[in-house]
């Protein structure tokens, strides 16, 4: 059998996630099954699209479920590296500034179950996060993304 990936997260995150799943199976569920019966009752299956989009809903709702559970039972909860409070790792905010006069930017450096670049989190698999990772602050590093390469340089790192 295939060994199962590795799910990596904070704490929080996995907190999410288990909130994610209890809306999805207590609530969610059960909104999708009174519409797939409101939906009947419109008549003739094989034309009704109300039903169809229901039936759809459902079928996202449950591999929604089935994807939140695997993620739980396969999760690797972040630890924060203690031994050196200025080096990046994952669960660290990073503050850096794009060389050579860029603005300063902040990121958190999380697995990508919990990934959300609009809230300042990003995918410890994301070329800025691997560019970052092991290196400290004042160090000037070269990030090789999509766009081309830039040069930041470590202004802090925090632990969250």
């Amino acid at each position: 059998m295939a060994q199962e990936k590795s799910f990596y997260m904070t704490a929080e995150g996995k907190v999410k996630l288990q909130e994610e799943l209890e809306h999805l199976k207590n609530e969610r569920r059960k909104e999708v099954v009174e519409r797939i019966k409101e939906a009947r009752g419109f008549g003739d299956l094989s034309e009704n699209s109300e039903y169809d989009a229901a039936k759809d809903e459902q079928a996202f709702v449950e591999a929604r479920i089935q994807q939140v559970e695997n993620m739980i039972r396969h999760a690797v909860i972040i630890e924060n590296d203690n031994d050196n409070p200025d080096m990046v790792s994952m669960g660290k905010s990073v503050t850096f500034q794009e060389l050579p006069d860029g603005d300063e930017e902040t990121y958190t450096i999380v697995g990508s179950a919990e990934a959300d670049p609009f809230e300042g989190k990003i995918s410890n698999d994301s070329p800025m996060a691997q560019s970052l990772i092991g290196h400290e602050v004042g160090d000037q590093v070269a990030v090789v993304t999509p766009g081309g390469e830039l040069d930041v340089k470590i202004i802090s790192v925090t632990t969250k």
